[in-house]
């Protein structure tokens, strides 16, 4: 039997081979995360007690409320993964890309533009793909905002500020996009033999302008960006940038509980122009979670609904020095240097494979594209099916490699006498994120970027016990 399916497999015309191997491989792919996933909610269902080692760092009250929160969002991420599969083979079964190619075809023909016009069919076909994957994704996002966050006690949106911020992600995301693609488009159209060096060039400047603008123009269209007040913890945050040499201009305080009560701190910028960003419900002094609406004070609460919790959140000032100093050990070691090189020797062997591939018609056959190979069409098979196998590889190591990262920075921290503070800001963030602190191992190892919090902890005892 096993012979008669190899002479068969051998038999298929080789554009039939590459389009069974993409399905067959992304379904592998999924039935591996969701028996992952499988496990993990197993542990969230049989880990019903606070287990010994974890008594003096959570209360059975907060061990369950953070149990039923991560079983809730698994059985979403199931179902949602499983749409997201079956729509996924759909489209290619039914031969939905060429559809939409030829539909954009039409679309930019009535305008005037002619198949010679390649580069505005991609932009049509590239606008349409992305609405149709707002459109679909959109019932599955209001029901993780609106019902389980909501029930959890995350969500801090109403339904306007919602819909508002999807339509504007949405614009800001075709205002970057459009040009960007086009840009690169048409450098890979005239960039002769070597056009790959020329489109990961291109990449890398798109990139790094991206990394710079982002925090000063992107995110304040979402988000509003408050200068942090004069007083102690700039001070102490100034100090300690100033120890390590750290080239602090500003730090600013974000309104993340506008959208959610999750906490998160970080920085950017490049040279000796960097900023740290704290978000509110990261500071107990600052986060709106922690106040009591004015009385008549309802022009925000029309936008945001701000939830008063029996119980502060957020951390005490060393303790988000602590934080911070985790975070700088970042740039201190260097990670962000390493993980911008690491992603750019990625993207230059992408674009190098890619050049070698392009020629390939079957490829273009494989996926319903008999008469024309269209260079956006071309970056899509290779980089999102063709790629898929060496991604996952990618994307394992990368996991391990931030683990590492992780408890560096974790180091770092504790070298600058901050092992206690963190341990307590760790313990802290953990309760206020409903963070699960039990994992499955083989889970743990495929998808934790950060360490499970027990391995992060008994790294920082021994410093806090000395």
């Amino acid at each position: 039997a096993m012979a008669l399916s190899g002479d068969l497999w051998a038999e298929l015309p080789a554009e039939r081979r590459i389009f069974c191997s993409v399905l067959l491989f992304s379904w592998a792919v999924y039935l591996w995360e969701a028996f992952l996933a499988h496990r993990q909610r197993r542990v969230y269902r049989t880990t019903t007690h606070v287990p010994q080692e974890l008594g003096q760092i959570m209360d059975s009250e907060t061990f369950e409320k953070s149990r039923l929160y991560q079983l809730d969002k698994s059985t979403f991420s199931f179902w949602s993964g499983l749409y997201s599969e079956v729509e996924g083979t759909m489209i290619l079964l039914c031969g939905g890309i060429p559809f939409l190619w030829k539909l954009s075809g039409q679309i930019s023909g009535r305008a005037g533009f002619g198949p010679e016009y390649e580069i505005v069919q991609s932009l049509v076909f590239l606008l349409l793909a992305t609405l149709f994957s707002a459109v679909t994704g959109l019932p599955w996002s209001l029901y993780n905002t609106f019902v389980i966050e909501e029930k959890h006690g995350f969500n801090q949106q109403t339904l306007g500020f919602f819909f508002k911020d999807a339509i504007k992600k949405f614009v800001v995301t075709q205002c970057i996009l459009l040009p960007v693609t086009s840009l690169l488009l048409y450098i890979i159209k005239i960039g002769g033999d070597y056009f790959f060096i020329y489109a990961w060039l291109f990449t890398l400047v798109v990139s790094l302008v991206l990394v710079t603008i982002y925090a000063d123009y992107i995110a304040p269209l979402f988000d509003k960006f408050i200068p942090l007040p004069e007083g102690e913890l700039k001070q102490q945050i100034e100090t300690m940038a100033k120890s390590i040499d750290f080239p602090l201009t500003k730090v600013y305080v974000v309104e993340g509980s506008k959208r959610s009560s999750h906490s998160n701190a970080y920085f950017y910028g490049f040279f000796k122009n960097k900023r740290i960003v704290l978000f509110d419900t990261l500071l107990e002094e600052y986060s709106a979670l922690n106040k009591e609406p004015a009385e008549g004070e309802d022009g925000e609460n029309e936008e945001t609904k701000t939830k008063t919790k029996n119980k502060k959140q957020g951390c005490k000032n060393e303790e988000v020095l602590a934080v911070l100093g985790h975070e700088l050990g970042h740039w201190k070691l260097g990670h962000t240097v390493k993980n911008i090189i690491i992603s750019q020797m990625n993207s230059f062997l992408c674009f190098f494979l890619f050049a070698v591939l392009i020629g390939q018609k079957e490829l273009f056959a494989a996926f319903g594209f008999y008469d024309t190979q269209p260079t956006l069409i071309g970056l899509m098979i290779i980089f999102q099916f063709i790629f898929s196998p060496y991604n996952e590889v990618l994307s394992f190591c990368l996991t391990v490699l931030s683990r590492r990262f992780e408890f560096q920075a974790d180091a770092f921290a504790k070298e600058l006498g901050k092992a206690k503070d963190l341990y307590s800001a760790l313990i802290k963030l953990n309760k206020d994120n409903l963070g699960f602190p039990v994992s499955d191992w083989i889970f743990s190892m495929w998808h934790y970027s950060h360490p499970p919090l027990l391995e992060r902890l008994q790294a920082l005892k021994d410093a806090k016990q000395e």
